[in-house]
């Protein structure tokens, strides 16, 4: 289930903690975060890009309508990935983006931990899940240790992800992304 957790910029425990979709949209907008659940739509394990743009195309017409995006795309992570463990550790590393980081997860899951001034929140993203994370905002991303998920990416950049890493070793000191399920 979608869960968001608000930390102060030193740790320890949570100061807010919720699975409420409302009340996470709502903590999130007054840091420019767009967060909103998309109907799920019957796809085939094996769907490939093609079929999933397709599912999705009412609502990723209305994102690039609404905010200029000019390349989509699907990305897939699975636990017998070969890079898994090189692609984690580079996407745990706090960085930014020239542009926002847009993800909608068609099945799966993934956790977005923000910063912003002394607060950090962490995002659990399942399926149905979409998030905008703004242009600029420090931020890093945890798949886990056997990553399962589909996601659909909007950029605004042709060229699409590209990162800015902050040097920054904040990562370090909070949750990790352990999935109940390897």
């Amino acid at each position: 289930m979608t869960h968001l957790r608000i930390f102060d910029e030193a740790g320890g425990a949570p100061l807010t903690d919720t699975r409420d979709a409302v009340a996470i949209a709502d903590a999130l907008a007054p840091i420019g975060v767009r967060f909103e659940q998309w109907p799920s739509r019957p796809l085939a394990a094996d769907a490939g890009q093609d079929e999933v743009l397709e599912a999705f195309a009412p609502e990723v017409e209305r994102l690039k309508a609404e905010n200029g995006y000019q390349s989509v795309d699907v990305i897939r992570m699975v636990p017998d990935h070969p890079e898994k463990a090189n692609l984690r550790t580079k996407f745990l590393s706090e960085h930014r983006h020239s542009e926002d980081e847009v993800r909608f997860f068609v099945e799966g899951e993934g956790l977005f931990t923000l910063r912003e001034g002394e607060r950090i929140y962490a995002v659990l993203c399942e399926e149905g899940d979409l998030i905008s994370v703004p242009a600029g905002t420090r931020h890093w991303f945890d798949m886990g240790p056997s990553p399962r998920f589909t996601a659909i990416r909007l950029f605004t950049n042709a060229d699409g992800w590209i990162a800015n890493f902050t040097g920054d070793a904040i990562a370090d000191r909070f949750p990790r992304h352990e999935p109940a399920e390897a």
